[in-house]
């Protein structure tokens, strides 16, 4: 059962491999004669008056989204000001409509903020529940529409499955929509995992569906005026094109969506609008709806930070609040997740050079670099982004070596990229996403598997697996020398490439990218049974060991330990970690990934309030416990006028878990320790 478990935890993720993957064959096979040139015409081609137009479409898309985070503080019982919604609101979107799987997103941004500003953690939970059921609402409501208009412009789907079929789905959609405003009115609320939900009020839900709709539609338009006006592209047929291509990338859980939206748009909107004009007009979008309000936000929450903290930010001495040391552990959660996505995107983009990059010219640099690099071309290029992509997953999990790993490889790519002397962009491009990541080598705080311990055959197979894999890359050169406009992706689909090269070329490529993985992924977590040994070691850590446990897990420097119990599918902390400042951090993610090593769910009965932020940050709600550690009547998160924040929590996946730990809290006689800070 736990693998089974484990399996479906894995499955976004393998979905958004397989659909990057057939994003990639669809590229290569529908437009591999797309060149740069003719992208740059496209773009060059494109009216300022449609650029001024798209860019006031792009302020007034994330002006809409704004309404969702006012309507969602009204709705959580705690109403701020507009000026701090916007704030808020812009700074996750940006996040999250970039990062995609990343480990954080802008429900990371919402708890951080709105925690500053006096929200509880279940009015936050309700804050991004709102957020997310208002932007599906509007999915529902445009999606029903152009499958009772114009099904047959749905991409793919439209031209394989039955018409009456699409329309079936699209009045499904409708009626979903319907239906919640008709709940909201009659039911009121229900009781859902031991709380009790409440619906918005009518007009409430009525507002959420209007603006929703709105915010699609707009969004859909800063890419429809980018597109010269084309004999049968209506705006339902390109809507249709837009909902499933947006809807195609969420699904794939890739920074922006990156290659899958794109591809999708590609497809779908191939039969009315040259490919040129396409990429031209995903281009401009991407820089209006993306990357631009990505800057400005990441701009905005740092500022905010450092106006949060002064000096502290950057101080090595203890934060007095959390007894955190904050040279270690104070790097802003966002900066961390926009560096990860600048690695992911950058990893994408040298994939995807050999499909619309034209073959590389003469050098500005070094003659003879320049003439590896000339007889190289996009072949290694391409290499170095699927390795950057594997690394982002690294990063995405904290990992140090995967810093320094990505570190390395960005350097080297601008150097070669530069040695090309034809696009300066992309060194550039390759150096800001350096900038971005270097400053934050204290918040990669995990051990890779290859540095966790002893060189074990586990370790020892991946490592030797992926030498023999670089040098057996190396020996493609006389075969690829006279492919150098090609990437090794597209050598492995070419049918004019003979098959014991394309087998050969593709299998030491998987295997070298899955032994990256095997060695740059987090070490396996060990932990000691509750004997006398254990007892021993956590009491010299300053705190009274609990009364009932199973292990305890210690942090990555051994100097801070948690004790835990196992309890159906939860893997419960007896209170917060006890030890030194700066390893109680680690002990925490240490106990999630414990968890998930056995697939199980972490939560922690006891928690202080100095570590919540901590908890937040490993995906966990935190809910006051009253002085007898049980959970108070309401659950409702309204804080504001109940007084000082509670002594202990309990900390977990409500939505999931909170229905197991209920009937237990009787029986747990946990005196929660306080952890004594070294």
């Amino acid at each position: 059962m736990r693998r089974l478990r484990a399996a479906l935890r894995s499955f976004p993720a393998l979905l958004g491999v397989a659909l990057l993957v057939g994003a990639i064959y669809v590229v290569q096979r529908e437009f591999r004669h797309l060149r740069l040139e003719d992208i740059a015409v496209a773009v060059a081609a494109i009216p300022e008056s449609a650029l001024a137009l798209a860019f006031g479409f792009t302020v007034l898309s994330y002006a809409v989204l704004t309404l969702y985070d006012r309507l969602g503080t009204i709705y959580a019982g705690h109403k701020i000001s507009y000026g701090r919604v916007a704030f808020a609101s812009f700074c996750a979107y940006a996040l999250s409509h970039n990062l995609g799987f990343s480990a954080l997103s802008g429900a990371a941004v919402r708890l951080r903020l709105y925690s500053n500003w006096g929200l509880a953690p279940l009015q936050i939970g309700k804050v991004i529940a709102f957020c997310n059921l208002t932007f599906a609402l509007g999915g529902l409501v445009l999606g029903g529409a152009f499958l009772l208009i114009e099904p047959g412009a749905v991409p793919f789907f439209g031209t394989h499955l039955p018409r009456d079929l699409l329309h079936g789905v699209g009045v499904a959609m409708w009626a979903l929509v319907g239906g919640y405003i008709v709940l909201s009115r009659v039911v009121g609320e229900v009781r859902l995992f031991g709380h009790t939900v409440r619906f918005p009020s009518t007009s409430m839900a009525f507002l959420q569906v209007v603006l929703a709709t709105a915010d699609v539609a707009v969004t859909a338009a800063i890419f429809l005026v980018l597109l010269p006006a084309e004999p049968g592209l209506t705006y339902w047929r390109f809507l249709a094109v837009y909902v499933t291509s947006y809807t195609a990338g969420l699904a794939a859980n890739l920074p922006g969506g990156i290659g899958v939206f794109d591809s999708a748009m590609l497809l779908g909107l191939a039969r009315y609008v040259p490919a040129p004009e396409i990429v031209g007009a995903i281009l401009i979008f991407r820089l209006y709806y993306y990357i631009i309000p990505l800057f400005l936000a990441g701009t905005l929450f740092a500022a905010n930070e450092v106006a949060l903290r002064g000096r502290t930010v950057f101080s090595a001495g203890p934060s007095p609040r959390s007894g955190l040391a904050s040279g270690r552990w104070s790097e802003p959660d966002f900066a961390v997740a926009a560096g990860t996505g600048a690695v992911a995107l950058c990893g994408a983009l040298l994939l995807s050079l050999g499909v619309i990059a034209p073959a590389p010219n003469v050098s500005l640099v070094d003659p003879d670099l320049a003439a590896v690099a000339s007889a190289a071309g996009p072949f290694a290029s391409s290499l170095i982004g699927a390795a950057l992509l594997v690394l982002a997953i690294g990063l995405s999990r904290r990992v140090s070596l995967a810093w320094a790993a990505t570190i390395v490889l960005l350097l080297a790519a601008a150097a070669f990229m530069l040695a090309e002397g034809e696009r300066p962009w992309i060194p550039a491009v390759l150096v800001l996403a350096t900038f971005v990541l270097a400053p934050y080598r204290s918040a990669f705080y995990r051990h890779a598997r290859l540095l966790a311990g002893p060189l074990e055959p586990a370790t020892a197979l991946p490592l030797l697996a992926l030498i023999a894999c670089i040098l057996m890359l190396s020996g493609f050169e006389r075969q690829v020398h006279r492919m150098a406009s090609s990437s090794w992706w597209e050598i492995v689909l070419s049918r004019h490439t003979p098959n014991s090269l394309r087998f050969t070329l593709g299998l030491t490529v998987a295997v070298g990218l899955v032994a990256t993985w095997r060695l740059i992924r987090p070490g396996r977590v060990r932990w000691l049974p509750w004997g006398p040994e254990a007892r021993l070691r956590f009491a010299m850590l300053g705190a009274e060991p609990p009364l009932s446990a199973e292990g305890v897990v210690f942090g990555e420097a051994g100097r801070a330990g948690i004790p835990f119990r196992r309890i159906g599918r939860v893997l419960l902390g007896l209170g917060d970690p006890a030890g030194a400042a700066s390893d109680r951090v680690s002990a925490i993610w240490r106990l999630r990934d414990l968890a998930e090593q056995e697939a199980l769910h972490p939560a922690v009965y006891g928690a202080g309030p100095d570590l919540l932020k901590v908890y937040g940050d490993i995906g966990l709600t935190a809910l006051p416990l009253g002085p007898d550690g049980m959970l108070p009547a309401r659950q409702d998160g309204a804080r504001e006028n109940a007084g000082p924040p509670a002594a202990h929590y309990l900390v977990c996946r409500a939505e999931r878990d909170l229905r197991i730990l209920l009937p237990l809290l009787p029986e747990l006689a946990i005196g929660p320790h306080e952890p004594a800070v070294a």
